[in-house]
């Protein structure tokens, strides 16, 4: 069986199929990963036609620029997660492989191209996030808005989920997003209260706790995402889990962190499988709707699973 890195396989021939694994290589770290890490790299049709819809419709894609281990399933089940507002952004998170740097202008025709590109696949639920733009006045909600009101016009049997950044904790640009009432408002945690200011140094804790809030007072059925693996225990693990039910938060998914590059922050430790079993069955308990726990699992994960338990 060969191991090969993830970007290898960015142009693999129509139908392939082989099994890879993220080699220390390409993780950039010394660790080698444990056996479940092993996916299976397969390039039907159905993830031909969403990797051709987004070249021709020139849109961007978490999925690729955060290099997640889960593509080939979810594109050969026409499910992607649509990265809009360009693809460099103003943050550095020390985890993160999406490029930093300064954007291009915002492209005010990019929500209809989402919309087209929804209606091509024929998708049922459509997954948008968007790189941080701190330089904009409301952080690009106008333009998250924009695309829930493109999608619903063109698919509107389809739902959607938004995975939306702080927005700097501007309360009018997240009132901006919640008045289109879109089905699920995601805003990932991602670590711990400890590690928040070397991990995410230009994020607070306490802001993406406070989004939340305000998100489920305007309404919203509300989602975040946990990474573990960067320097937390199990503990401040449900320490975040239970600042999220405070809050009212309805879904979470957590997952393993993969070092990306050997720029980035190295893993400290791999999770077993077990271990997210059981943050799945204290989630659950805790009050939860819907947890999606485990090493592979990423924040659009099932995503259209969750929309009925929500």
């Amino acid at each position: 069986m060969s191991f090969i890195p993830l970007d290898q396989l960015r142009s693999s021939p129509p139908g392939s199929s082989r099994t890879i694994s993220h080699q220390p290589s390409t993780i950039g770290s010394s660790k080698r990963l444990p056996s479940w890490f092993k996916v299976r790299a397969t390039t039907g049709p159905d993830y031909l036609d969403v990797k051709q819809t987004m070249d021709r419709l020139k849109l961007h894609t978490i999925c690729e620029e955060a290099r997640c281990p889960n593509r080939w399933e979810c594109w050969n089940a026409r499910t992607a997660t649509f990265l809009i507002l360009g693809d460099i952004c103003t943050r550095r998170c020390h985890y993160c492989s999406v490029e930093t740097g300064r954007p291009q202008p915002v492209d005010h025709a990019e929500p209809q191209r989402v919309a087209e590109a929804v209606l091509a696949l024929g998708l049922r639920h459509a997954v948008i996030t968007s790189v941080n733009r701190d330089e904009l006045a409301d952080g690009g909600a106008g333009i998250f808005a924009e695309t829930i009101r493109k999608t619903r016009q063109l698919s509107p049997a389809c739902t959607i989920e938004v995975l939306i950044p702080d927005f700097e904790g501007n309360e009018a640009a997240l009132a901006t997003v919640c008045v289109e009432k879109p089905e699920i408002l995601n805003h990932n945690i991602e670590t711990v209260r400890r590690l928040f200011p070397s991990i995410r140094p230009q994020g607070k804790y306490q802001r993406s706790i406070d989004l939340l809030n305000n998100a489920k007072q305007l309404g919203m059925t509300t989602k975040s995402g946990l990474i573990l693996g960067m320097g937390e225990t199990l503990d401040e693990a449900r320490e975040v889990m239970r600042d999220l039910r405070v809050v009212g938060c309805d879904i979470i998914t957590i997952g393993q962190y993969l070092q990306p590059t050997r720029d980035h922050l190295p893993v400290a430790r791999f999770y077993d499988p077990a271990e997210f079993a059981l943050l799945k069955e204290e989630g659950v308990t805790m009050g939860f709707t819907h947890v999606e726990s485990g090493p592979l699992v990423r924040s659009s994960y099932h995503a259209e699973q969750q929309v009925s338990s929500s």
